[in-house]
């Protein structure tokens, strides 16, 4: 008996010998690898970063041996949630801004601004969020309360949709604006034929040019900051949608540091010099940064009528929005960049926007190979464009801009047009794969509501009760995929991240509840209780 004990335990110790030694073991969870099949598996071990292996419990404890064991108490797991499109680095310099979201009434944006700046005291008040659709009286506001309070600091503060803004006088001097000013794409609005202090789309460039430029050290408070609310709510990866050469290597020397570790799909913004630089020098990868887009914008948004549309606005007569870019300048840079290993992702609003945008990567595209060419937003599409989404172009679009939108969105373009707007269903049956992102700050940064407004069409009030056009809802499972996989797809990064499975980065992260099976007004309440990037929690 004694004999036999001891071979048991012989044998027992060398099984234990033989253990490979990992980083982490992730034990006793519901994990969706949102892999080929979709699969569900209980575990997974980690090592180096990557995943090595997903199995049972059972399994991976005769196999590994984890220098950490992370016990998920039968919790869900999911891959980190990508953000295909945001502004991760404007979020945190926004933190540092006025906030006027939520915001319902011209008073309250006022009233912000007054408190601001007696905490402040700074000598450019800059800020952004106001929406007038939010606001009992829907007319943009004028600069005449801001000229009285600030007569001597100039101020400008951006429409929530980054595409219209409000300027005082001083603003409009310091920058050179007067009644006279014509800039084509845009609009510097008059009222008989006073300045209002509004501007439209590119002529806001000459009022942004004139604020002052963030301090090294603010724009890295502003990326730390950003990156601890992204932890918190599940995203590993974010696309940001237009950067400049100093703010893509002020990232890259942060994340070579170790200060940070959010992953960044990087698009380069539409300027010569950093076009130039870019392009010239190819793509730049690293573990935690990707380099290899350019933004462009199209035309400008729905919500200030710069969206370019084919017919006028229902709500404007005559008004058409307008193209931000030459037609001719949109061709000869797609030309450029197709020869190039970059991918263009173009901002198209309107059907006008969307329709040259569509015509023109088509015509470049057709005999081309694995381009994966983006349009951002792709909102409002007329029925005979749809076409061309597919093979080399693909849709990349924020459920939540829906959401957000489906309350005024038929004054804006009536109902005929509506029915081919959002249509992120009938865009899924063209292309087989949309990526899904937020835009924050223009929306909030919880992928929960991007899940919970794709899925449901609602809003958090459960308005309306039958869903916003519910026949272009996601399934949760295409919803899933495009938070991951899909939008890994956009990014050529589907091998390396987007599911769990072996030889992908360890992404991951842990929420208290199921948001594939749970009742689906519940979804925008989920908590995030663990994010793991490369293996390491970071929350």
């Amino acid at each position: 008996m004694k004999k036999i004990l001891f071979l048991f335990i012989l044998i027992s110790l060398q099984a234990c010998q033989k253990k490979q030694q990992v980083d982490l073991i992730v034990r006793n969870a519901k994990v969706y690898t949102v892999d080929g099949k979709f699969n569900i598996a209980k575990g997974f071990a980690v090592n180096n970063g990557r995943i090595i292996e997903v199995a049972d419990a059972e399994e991976l404890q005769l196999k590994y041996k984890g220098k950490e064991v992370y016990d998920a108490k039968g919790r869900t797991v999911y891959p980190g949630f990508i953000d295909a499109h945001a502004h991760f680095y404007g979020l945190g310099l926004q933190l540092q801004k006025v906030d006027l979201t939520n915001t319902k009434s011209y008073d309250e944006v006022v009233e912000r601004i007054i408190k601001f700046q007696e905490k402040n005291q700074v000598s450019f008040i800059t800020g952004r969020g106001w929406d007038q659709n939010d606001w009992e009286d829907k007319n943009f506001p004028t600069k005449d309360t801001l000229d009285k309070l600030f007569p001597n600091t100039p101020i400008a503060v951006t429409r929530i949709d980054g595409h219209a803004m409000l300027v005082n006088k001083k603003a409009l001097e310091l920058a050179g604006i007067n009644r006279y000013t014509k800039v084509e794409g845009g609009e510097v609005e008059l009222k008989r034929g006073k300045l209002t202090g509004i501007l439209i789309d590119n002529p806001m460039s000459l009022v942004e040019n004139i604020i002052p430029k963030a301090s090294k050290e603010q724009a890295i408070k502003g990326l730390l900051d950003a990156q601890k609310i992204a932890f918190n709510l599940g995203l590993t990866t974010i696309d940001d949608a237009g950067l400049n050469r100093e703010s893509i290597m002020l990232i890259d020397s942060l994340q070579k540091s170790g200060d940070l570790k959010m992953r960044l799909y990087a698009m380069v913004q539409n300027q010569e010099e950093d076009l130039d630089y870019f392009l010239n020098k190819g793509i730049m990868k690293t573990d935690r940064l990707h380099v290899r887009s350019v933004k462009v914008y199209a035309d400008g948004a729905l919500g200030s009528r710069g969206a370019a549309l084919k017919k006028p606005y229902s709500d404007k007569k005559k008004h058409f929005g307008a193209m931000v870019i030459g037609i001719d300048e949109f061709k000869k840079l797609a030309a450029k960049i197709s020869n190039t290993e970059y991918q263009m992702n173009t901002h198209a609003i309107g059907d006008s926007a969307n329709f040259v945008v569509l015509r023109t990567y088509d015509s470049i595209l057709k005999h081309e190979n694995d381009k994966r060419w983006r349009v951002e937003h792709a909102q409002i599409i007329d029925e005979k464009d749809f076409k061309y989404f597919g093979g080399n172009i693909l849709p990349s679009v924020q459920p939540t801009h829906a959401t957000s939108d489906m309350y005024w969105a038929k004054e804006r373009i009536g109902e005929k047009r509506l029915k081919n707007a959002y249509a992120y269903k009938k865009l899924l049956e063209q292309t087989g794969k949309i990526a899904l992102g937020t835009d924050f700050p223009v929306e909030k940064v919880s992928p929960f509501l991007t899940f919970y407004a794709a899925v449901a069409r609602q809003d958090v009030h459960q308005y309306p009760k039958e869903g916003f056009q519910k026949e272009n809802a996601l399934s949760r499972e295409e919803t899933l995929r495009g938070m991951t996989i899909w939008a890994a797809y956009a990014n050529f990064e589907e091998k390396e991240k987007g599911s769990i499975e072996k030889g992908k980065v360890a992404d991951f992260i842990v929420l208290d509840q199921d948001i594939m099976q749970v009742d689906s007004k519940l979804i925008p309440k989920t908590k995030v209780m663990a994010t793991f990037v490369g293996g390491e929690q970071v929350k």
